[in-house]
């Protein structure tokens, strides 16, 4: 009797107890639908705002890393050596961003296409525009220079590739002191905004006379400044070397193809920035009666006239063909006659050369299988031994058809 009174207690807790956990199952799905319990649902919506987090931070990290594509297999070797580096990028640290990541990447590009925007408009800007205070124009400058200064702060956790060392520098450290003595000075004076700073500080000065008198060398001083935005330049060059590596790696065809563009493309950009300068010079002396922009009674014309004759007169030096629509008279006209000619005359030069080069190295996989079939076909039916000793020989006597010819005269009977 008391075994079976036994039986039916634990019956009952147990059935009591199974009623308990539905009815707080029940509370717990409730609150989770919304339907009340305050504290259950904060519990509910807190579990599952983590793994939703976490998956997010994931996909963040994953941009920081290389990932796996036709580049990272040919630059580690393995889908194995792409893991090994993403684990590496894992334990150098927090925010440390791969060169070869995908972040990386996307954010060269928006760069790049910022550079070369930057480096067309604020000559024009600079020189065929006077009121360098206007709205757009301080928009423009104040979104270009924060783009900048963040990518400046992006350059101190980004990873340094080497070309001596086999691995990539992670180490935040390293990076920060290698990046400190090497770019970073010409990146920090060409981001910050010199030129406004300058207005800033000059709008300190109380004197209303003080400040009329000198508000035309302001202005003219103010443009000099702004001229340090086109240190900017260094980071394009840098930029496209890196791209150029990139489709060094990946296609062959393509990473001559890019190089030829950039090659023009920096051309015409000089081009342009002569072609400004042709006109800023005159601008900032106040077009005086003997210079090129007065002989032509251009002072007042349209900034797309005065550009455009501008830099006809440019590329007419750079190319050596003349001095544009007339010669130089003044001193200034004639000494940036003279620069521009040397630059011309020099960019030329380089682009012959860089041109034959490529000319050269788009032939040098077909060039080294003819030399390597020759040389299988000496080793096969000829002697190779005595090819090559025989043109040592020639080339060790120095060996010409007329001492050759000589020497079979001696050796003749008289």
């Amino acid at each position: 009797m008391r075994r079976e009174a036994e039986d039916e207690g634990s019956r009952s807790l147990q059935q009591q107890t199974g009623k308990e956990q539905n009815s707080v199952g029940f509370k717990v799905e409730a609150a989770a639908a919304g339907g009340g319990g305050g504290d259950d649902a904060m519990l509910v919506q807190e579990g599952d705002e983590f793994p939703r987090y976490s998956s997010m931070q994931s996909h963040f990290n994953a941009l920081l890393q290389p990932g796996v594509n036709k580049f990272s297999l040919r630059m580690f070797g393995s889908q194995r050596g792409v893991e090994k580096e993403q684990q590496r990028v894992k334990t150098a640290g927090y925010w440390i961003i791969h060169p070869y990541s995908d972040f990386r990447f996307y954010w060269d590009l928006v760069m790049l296409m910022l550079m070369v925007g930057n480096l067309i408009i604020i000559p024009v800007g600079i020189t065929f525009f006077s009121e360098s205070t206007s709205t757009i124009w301080i928009v423009f400058n104040v979104a270009s220079d924060t783009f900048f200064l963040v990518d400046l702060m992006v350059n101190f956790r980004t990873g340094i590739v080497v070309e001596d060392n086999a691995e990539i520098i992670l180490d935040p450290t390293v990076i920060k002191w290698k990046y400190l003595k090497s770019w970073f000075i010409i990146d920090f004076v060409s981001s910050i905004p010199v030129d406004y700073i300058f207005l800033i500080i000059e709008k300190g000065f109380d004197s209303d006379v003080y400040k009329t008198a000198r508000a035309l060398r302001i202005v003219r001083f103010t443009k000099i400044l702004s001229l340090l935005r086109l240190l900017r330049l260094s980071r394009l060059i840098r930029y496209i070397h890196q791209w150029e590596e990139i489709f060094h790696m990946t296609y062959d065809f393509a990473s001559a193809v890019v190089r030829i563009f950039n090659l023009i493309g920096m051309m015409l950009l000089l081009c342009h920035w002569d072609g400004c300068l042709q006109f800023l010079v005159p601008l900032l002396q106040g077009f005086p009666p003997d210079c090129w922009v007065s002989l032509n009674g251009m002072v007042n014309d349209s900034w797309g006239m005065q550009y455009s004759y501008a830099l006809f007169k440019a590329m007419s030096h750079m190319l050596c063909i003349g001095y544009g629509a007339r010669a130089p008279v003044s001193m200034s006209d004639l000494w940036i006659t003279m620069l521009s000619m040397i630059v011309g005359a020099t960019c030329y030069a380089m682009f012959v050369g860089h041109a034959t080069a490529l000319i050269q190295s788009l032939d040098s996989s077909r060039r080294q299988y003819q030399e390597k079939a020759l040389e299988n076909f000496y080793r096969s039916f000829l002697c190779y031994g005595i090819v090559i000793a025989e043109s040592s020989f020639v080339r060790s006597q120095k060996l010409t058809e007329g001492r050759v010819l000589k020497w079979l005269l001696i050796s003749l009977p008289k």
